[in-house]
């Protein structure tokens, strides 16, 4: 509430500081409004992390709410009416200011009736909580996130173990069903509260190499509460051909459901499979699946998670074994409390003053795994006896007719309520995914800025406060975070049972409702909506033109209207292929999102969008943009690569034509990638802001242009570059100076040396160098790099030999593809030590793995590929052999013509069990 209160104040100033004439019939009212709203800021400061605990003090809470958001759709309005005067062409404006006008007092007129109405209703709040006796909101208040936790967040992202505590004998108890059970199909059902473990339980076994050696084929299907029995099918193809190296046939996607039911039931005549329905929610499932799963004697499994016992029960016409999922032991509960609670303690051990409140609220718990890891988030900042004798008094744990849900829905609210008002809204958002959704960092961090909920600070990009926030609604295990290949945080996804309570406060609050296709939308009384359904369009209503956001994931062909002052359109992957004209009038609009979709032209009309900060048309099929993009002055993200889809060669990406006028977005920060044609790098130096920057189409005669405008990019720490072809020279050597904050670097073409400069870039952690075909050794140039993470080398370097003989201290994952003449490797002891992962790819001399493999300790994924044979074997049972037995994941793959078509296939994989403390 406290952030929307800040921006709204900071739209009425932009008001009062218009000097357009059209808004001193308002004037007065807007200034009186403004100070009204500075006080209603304090109160939701001093009110934040406080639960109302009274009738009288929610609705206190709810009115401020309520009027904060009427106030800023007359203001939304108001600036939506000024923009279509401003914007009109001057025949429109000579009609406005002569058989309009009048008319255009009469709405001035009735704006100012609007806004002192407001302010009335704002000054009538403390007045009528004294007449009811309403004072101060007295609840659970919450200090500042000390720095401590801060500084733990980054780590706490990379501690996953600490979910398996207590699955040991559960998950030995489940391999005996898969594996010894007979040869009878079974369905084993494992049914549990939500939040009890389950699916850990249950990945745990599926992932386990004994398991699945004992099958021919096996599938893990997440089930969404809205599936397509359809995708469903697709789905499981998919993953049972991945399973077994097999290519899927390219018209899979537009079988019908009677093809797809065939080429299943065929598939799976005569092969033992195991398949994972994770999260069941209807019987109505197993109905729709089951008849390509009739498989009644060759020993197969289907495992099914659900929170309904009904269905776990059910009569499923083949053998079935109900598994209810028990609780946490109290010792074993204790351990993940404590590991949550106090691992920045001393010891890591709860202190002697603070056991007996601990083990209370460990007993709170019952014994619920999701329960006992966010308390245990809550209480790490808790460092007093007071303030943890506050949480254990306030939790009111209301127990209805189910003792364990309640409970588990008081601690989730709970957390909810004690995070800093700006984080709540961000949490909140995140609902608005569809369930079991991996909602990407960038992403939604863009959301968040486009929206207004990121405090600005000074000498801070809103792009780092949001990593930020979103950091922290990690650390509270308030979201569930997903690394990228690169080990970092990459996305995440909210827990099903926190979605719902977050749903439900986000419908009570008015902030945002999910539309999945069996609700009736007539009136849109909140202020966000997102459409999940792929059964019926949704059609316009009452209430539409004040959504601020639409986030579309269903197969929407044509959007409803109404919405005028619309900030946030998503329509990532939406199944249109025509530019919606109407977009252009969306004067509000910040954030526009056409990845994926099949839009092939931006109209010259989205000039008129000048509010929007980021436009993202990537993998979609425009390839061109209009000269009017130039005239978006608060654009801060472009993004509009392509990808291709062959990662090995040289044209996997595009970049896309613009306007070389493109220096008048001085506030752009990504631009990402552009094609080079016309003055457009020379224009880029001006671009001042840019963090990350991408150029295809380079050519050599470039590179002074190139190389000037790149040192004055003092900002960017993430340049990507392509030549014109694979032929062309990219020349970058007369770069003296590059940006010193660069992170991540891709230089695809050829190079007629190593670019000195690559050498100094002392902050980089990303490398990548494709078809450079170098005839001078790279690695020499770049060992010393004190934080390089990840090197890719691609066709990089012609020589027969490779040694890396010193540094490389934290380099992570090692990529060595299309190497033609490259026939030995040395790695000496000492370099590399902290390589997790090393793939080489496409390199037909090499007969032996790196000489000194054995030295790198620490690598846990070897992977092979497209290599000769002869070193497959030596892998296998050869002189290789025994080099990699501390490796715990082996993958070997070839590729042959066969039938007259190139096809990758598996020819060995080992995977050792991972030992679980």
């Amino acid at each position: 509430m406290e952030s929307a209160a800040s921006l709204l104040i900071g739209k009425i100033v932009a008001i009062l500081e218009n000097k357009a004439s059209s808004i001193a019939a308002v004037h007065d009212e807007v200034d009186e409004l403004k100070l009204e709203l500075i006080s209603m800021k304090s109160f939701l400061i001093d009110a934040e992390g406080k639960e109302a605990q009274t009738e009288g003090e929610k609705t206190w809470v709810t009115s401020v709410r309520d009027l904060t958001c009427d106030a800023e759709n007359v203001i939304d309005k108001f600036l939506y009416h000024i923009y279509d005067k401003q914007s009109a062409t001057p025949f429109a404006k000579l009609l406005h200011r002569t058989i309009y006008f009048p008319k255009n007092l009469w709405y001035r007129h009735r704006m100012a009736k609007k806004l002192q109405k407001i302010t009335k209703k704002i000054k009538a709040i403390p007045e009528r909580n004294e007449r009811y006796g309403v004072s101060t909101i007295e609840g659970t208040s919450s200090d500042g996130v000390p720095r401590w936790v801060k500084n733990k967040a980054e780590s706490s992202l990379y501690i996953m173990e600490d979910e398996l505590i207590g699955i040991e004998d559960k998950k030995q108890r489940l391999m005996g069903l898969l594996m010894n059970g007979g040869e009878n199909e079974m369905v084993v059902s494992v049914v549990g509260m939500g939040g009890s473990g389950k699916t850990t339980l249950v990945a745990n076994t599926f992932n386990n190499e004994n398991v699945k050696r004992h099958f021919d084929c096996y599938a893990w299907i997440t089930v969404s509460q809205t599936y397509v029995i359809e995708d469903l099918f697709k789905n499981l193809i998919k993953q049972f051909h991945r399973g077994r190296k097999e290519e899927v046939t390219e018209h899979l996607d537009s079988m019908s459901y009677k093809e797809l039911l065939e080429m299943l039931s065929t598939y799976l005549k005569s092969k033992r499979y195991l398949i994972v329905l994770d999260d069941v929610w209807d019987i109505k499932l197993w109905q729709e699946i089951r008849i390509p799963l009739l498989n009644r004697h060759h020993g197969s499994r289907i495992m099914l998670t659900t929170r309904k016992k009904d269905i776990a029960y059910y009569s499923f016409e083949v053998e079935r074994c109900p598994f209810e999922i028990e609780p946490l032991e109290n010792n074993e509960a204790w351990e993940l409390f404590s590991k949550k609670a106090f691992s920045s303690y001393n010891n890591k051990s709860c202190p002697p003053e603070l056991e007996s409140l601990a083990w209370k609220l460990v007993e709170k718990c019952k014994g619920l795994p999701l329960a006992v890891v966010t308390l245990g988030a809550l209480m790490s900042s808790k460092r007093s006896s007071s303030e943890w004798k506050t949480v254990y008094k306030s939790l009111n744990w209301h127990l209805t007719n189910n003792p364990m849900l309640e409970p588990m829905s008081s601690i989730l609210l709970l957390s909810f309520n004690n995070l800093p008002n700006r984080l709540k809204p961000c949490f909140l958002y995140c609902a608005l995914f569809p369930e079991d959704h991996l909602i990407k960092r960038k992403r939604l961090i863009r959301l968040w800025i486009a929206e207004g909920f990121v405090e600005p600070i000074d000498g801070v990009t809103p792009e780092e406060v949001a990593e930020g926030y979103l950091v922290e609604l990690i650390v509270r295990s308030m979201l569930q975070v997903e690394m990228n290949e690169a080990g970092g945080l990459g996305a995440c996804k909210m827990h099903d049972l926190v979605r719902e309570l977050a749903l439900s406060t986000s419908k009570k609050e008015k902030f945002g409702a999910a539309y999945v296709g069996r609700e009736i939308v007539d009136k849109a009384d909140f202020r966000r909506l997102s459409i999940q359904t792929t059964e019926r369009e949704i059609n316009s209503c009452t209430g539409m033109s004040e959504l601020h956001s639409l986030l579309v994931f269903g197969t929407l062909k044509k959007l409803p209207s109404g919405f005028k002052l619309l900030r946030v359109l998503d329509m990532q992957d939406a199944p249109i292929d025509r530019f919606p004209g109407e977009l252009v009038y969306l004067f509000n609009l910040r954030y526009l999102n056409l990845k994926r979709t099949l839009i092939d032209e931006l109209p010259e009309s989205i000039g008129r969008l000048r509010n929007l900060q980021t436009l993202n048309i990537c993998q979609s099929k425009i390839r061109a943009l209009p000269k009017a993009i130039c005239k978006l002055v608060n654009l801060c993200h472009l993004i509009m690569y392509c990808y291709t889809g062959d990662w090995a060669a040289f044209r996997n990406f595009n970049g896309t034509k613009t306007a070389s006028n493109l220096s008048k977005l001085q506030k752009l920060q990504v631009l990402h990638s552009v094609e080079s044609e016309g003055k457009i790098i020379k224009v880029i130096r001006n671009m001042t802001q840019l963090t990350s920057l991408g150029i295809t189409n380079v050519k050599a005669s470039d590179e002074m242009d190139l190389c000037d405008s790149l040192q004055k990019l003092e900002l960017l720490h993430t340049l990507l570059l392509k030549a014109s072809d694979e032929e062309e020279f990219l020349r970058v050597n007369a770069l003296r100076s590059p940006p010193p904050d660069l992170q991540n670097v891709l230089l695809a073409g050829k190079l007629e040396r190593v670019p000195l400069w690559l050498g100094s870039l002392q902050n980089l952690t990303r490398m990548h160098l494709r078809w450079s075909r170098l005839e001078e050794d790279v690695l020499p140039h770049i060992q010393a790099l004190p934080n390089l993470e990840r090197l890719g080398l691609f066709n990089a370097y012609v020589g027969e030999k490779l040694c890396f003989s010193r540094g490389f201290i934290k380099l992570k994952h090692l990529c060595l593809v299309n190497f033609p003449l490259l026939n030995g490797i040395v790695i000496e002891k000492g370099v590399m030590p902290n390589l997790r992962g090393l793939d080489i790819a496409c390199c037909l001399e090499l007969k032996a793995l790196p000489q000194g493999i054995e030295f790198l300790a620490n690598v846990e994924r070897l992977n092979l590929s497209i290599v000769p044979m002869q070193l497959v074997e030596s892998v296998r049972g050869g002189m290789d052999h025994p080099k990699v037995q501390h490796i715990p994941e082996i993958q070997c793959g070839m590729r042959e013509k066969i039938g007259g078509v190139m096809k990758t296939f598996l020819v060995y994989r080992r995977i050792k069990p991972q030992k679980h403390l």
